[in-house]
C-alpha cells in the first residue's frame, strides 16, 4: 500500500499543481481580457474626440478665411473710394482752373477812351481780336476739362471697383486652391 499512497500523492500533486496552473492561466487571460476591454474603450473614446477636433478645426479654418476675405473686401473698397474722391477733387482743380482763365479772358483789359487812327487803330483792333480769341480758348479748355474730368470719375469708379473685386475674389481663389 505504501507504493499505492506515494502514487496517489503523487496525482493528488499533480492535481494540485494543475489547479493552481488552471488558476493562474485564468487569471491572466482575465487580466488580458480587462485590458483588451480598456485598450477598446479607450480607443472608441478617441475616435469621435479626433473626429470632433478635425472638424472643430476645418470650421474655425472656414471661418479665418471667409474673415480674411471680408477684410479684403473692405480694404479694397475703401481703397476705390480713396480712390474715386482723389480723381473728383483733381476733376474739379481742372475745372476751376479753367474757369479761372476764361474768367480772367472775359474781363475786360482796359475800356477805350476814344476811337484810334491810323497805326494805334491797328493795334487797338488786334489787341480786341486777341481778347475774342483768348476768350474762346478759355471756352474750350473749360468744355474739355468739364469732359477730361467726367471721364476721370467714370474711369476710376469703373477701374478701382473692378480691380478691387477682381484681386478679392483671386485671392479666394488662390486660398481655396492652396
Amino acid at each position: 500500500m505504501g507504493k499505492e499512497k506515494g502514487l496517489l500523492t503523487k496525482i493528488g500533486d499533480v492535481v494540485g499543481a494543475a489547479k493552481d496552473r488552471a488558476q493562474e492561466v485564468g487569471a491572466s487571460l482575465v487580466k488580458k481580457a480587462q485590458v483588451v476591454a480598456s485598450d477598446a474603450r479607450r480607443e472608441a473614446g478617441k475616435a469621435p474626440s479626433g473626429v470632433q477636433r478635425k472638424a472643430q478645426a476645418a470650421t474655425a479654418s472656414a471661418k479665418r478665411t471667409v474673415n480674411a476675405a471680408e477684410a479684403d473686401a473692405e480694404r479694397a473698397l475703401s481703397k476705390a473710394k480713396r480712390k474715386l474722391k482723389s480723381k473728383v477733387k483733381a476733376a474739379a482743380a481742372d475745372a476751376k482752373t479753367a474757369a479761372g482763365n476764361v474768367e480772367r479772358a472775359m474781363s475786360q483789359k482796359k475800356p477805350a477812351a476814344k476811337r484810334k487812327t491810323g497805326a494805334a487803330g491797328k493795334v487797338a483792333g488786334r489787341k480786341i481780336t486777341s481778347a475774342k480769341s483768348a476768350a474762346k480758348k478759355g471756352v474750350a479748355k473749360v468744355k474739355r476739362a468739364a469732359v477730361r474730368g467726367a471721364a476721370a470719375v467714370t474711369k476710376a469708379s469703373k477701374g478701382a471697383t473692378k480691380a478691387a473685386t477682381k484681386k478679392v475674389a483671386n485671392r479666394a481663389a488662390t486660398k481655396r486652391n492652396a
